[in-house]
């Protein structure tokens, strides 16, 4: 049984972890500020390397209009990770329609997902967690751009909660078919 799928979903480490999921998801959302300005400033640099790496790579391409294009992606990489982190604001409220975006699109996923494996134990949670995630995203899209400055931390806050407790759930009941 050690090697079932079950096996790693029940271990304690994954259990572990939906919890110290679930602690961010609070802090997340006792600190909005700090986390929709944190969550802009860590996606900034991450752009701003990309593009660094894509300037590199552009010099390693064969051929003089491959070259050209890389470059440009590059450059634009860079001028939107710097822009982001020049201009804050503009970024959250960017982010948190984009996160709209994502927020629909992964409770759509969890949704299709709970369907395709809504007999397994504890699947409810998965049906539970694309509602929710769904309903946050339609959410965020009504408020946008109003809110951007506490919206983007509180919801990121609610969705590590909700995934938590789903991986939780999940890992418990692992746990309760393997014993």
């Amino acid at each position: 049984m050690a090697n079932t799928p079950l096996a790693g979903l029940g271990s304690g480490k994954s259990i572990i972890w939906a919890i110290v999921l679930i602690i961010f998801g609070f802090l997340a959302i006792a600190l909005p500020f700090a986390t929709s300005f944190g969550v802009v400033v860590v996606v900034a640099w991450l752009i701003v390397f990309s593009g660094a790496f894509q300037f590199i790579h552009a010099f390693q391409s064969q051929g003089i209009g491959s070259t050209i294009w890389k470059l440009l992606v590059a450059i634009l990489y860079l001028i939107m990770g710097i822009y982001f982190l020049l201009h804050p604001v503009i970024g959250v409220a960017s982010f948190t329609l984009a996160l709209a975006f994502f927020f629909v699109a992964e409770g759509v996923i969890d949704l299709v997902a709970y369907f395709q494996s809504r007999s397994a134990s504890g699947s409810v949670w998965i049906l539970v967690d694309g509602i929710v995630t769904l309903i946050l995203g339609i959410l965020v899209w009504r408020q946008w751009p109003s809110s951007s400055l506490w919206l983007i931390g509180t919801l990121v806050g609610i969705s590590m909660i909700m995934t938590g407790t789903t991986r939780l759930m999940i890992g418990m009941a692992a746990r309760r078919a393997l014993t």
